[in-house]
């Protein structure tokens, strides 16, 4: 197990069959299910979760759960999608989270070291919760983010299911997702040269001298603008938006403060922090 877990090279294949296995496991749940379609792909979308988190259990790494927050949206938007005629809206849909996905999965795959390495809030949350971290485990890191994202993806998928068509902001409220998607990706290739140049405590170039977190920004932004081009094309169907709502105080409650609290122990953050703002370069 020690030696599988160092090599990259089987790391990376071991998290390919356990997301083929829990895709399976999703797949066979929703079609066993008679339920509205949301119903059962939430259902489906729990038991996928739980198959991963089962595997995360078995090499002891809550990590291998990393890639579930960018595969899980475009697999279930083609999924639907596959068939089915797609009004122009639903193909714009399916190239801005596929974007999204592509952008962010490729991210993942370059920072993966293999499975011996565990995402350093896992590592924390475990060693402050002591006996209560396989509850934590299985809740907060896998089950909160799948629904989460069940969430900001639900509206992507009413849809195409319901053959939406688009309005003029609509469009633009793709677009913004698209751009949202592109900003994430340049503060991802920064933050990554400042990571190999080790140069500083805290990066302030390009993106990051204006925001502290503008890849939170970013992921923010994508599911904000899928929402509410739906809710634009569908007005009835408002309470779509909430997926997008719950993304963004997962960020502000728990991503922010975990990473600014990190930052903290450095020497100058309380500098560096007046001088950054959190998300929007607006001065107070």
């Amino acid at each position: 197990m020690n030696k599988l877990k160092q090599s990259r090279a089987a790391s990376f294949a071991v998290v390919a069959i356990v997301y083929v296995i829990a895709a399976a496991v999703g797949i066979i749940t929703y079609r066993a299910l008679d339920l509205a379609w949301w119903a059962s792909l939430l259902i489906a979308d729990i038991a996928a979760t739980a198959a991963t988190f089962i595997f995360s259990v078995i090499f002891g790494n809550a990590s291998v759960y990393d890639p579930y927050w960018s595969v899980q949206p475009p697999f279930i938007l083609a999924a639907f999608a596959l068939g089915k005629p797609l009004t122009p809206f639903g193909v714009l849909l399916l190239i801005a989270v596929s974007f999204w996905a592509v952008r962010l999965t490729a991210n993942w795959a370059y920072t993966f070291g293999g499975l011996y390495h565990q995402d350093w809030r896992y590592t924390m949350l475990k060693e402050k919760t002591g006996v209560f971290y396989p509850f934590i485990n299985f809740a907060g890191i896998h089950m909160v983010p799948t629904l989460v994202v069940y969430g900001c993806i639900l509206p992507a998928v009413y849809a195409v299911v319901h053959s939406v068509e688009a309005n003029i902001w609509s469009v633009l409220l793709v677009l913004l997702s698209v751009c949202a998607a592109a900003m994430q990706g340049i503060a991802d290739i920064e933050m990554n040269r400042f990571r190999k140049n080790k140069s500083g405590a805290f990066i302030r170039d390009g993106l990051w001298k204006y925001s502290r977190h503008p890849n939170y920004l970013g992921e923010i932004l994508m599911w904000w603008g899928v929402g509410l081009s739906v809710v634009c094309a569908s007005p009835d169907a408002w309470y779509l938006a909430f997926g997008a709502l719950a993304n963004t105080v997962l960020f502000l409650a728990v991503s922010i403060p975990m990473a600014d609290g990190r930052q903290s122990r450095k020497e100058g953050f309380a500098e560096y922090k007046k001088q950054t703002r959190m998300l929007l370069p607006i001065k107070k």
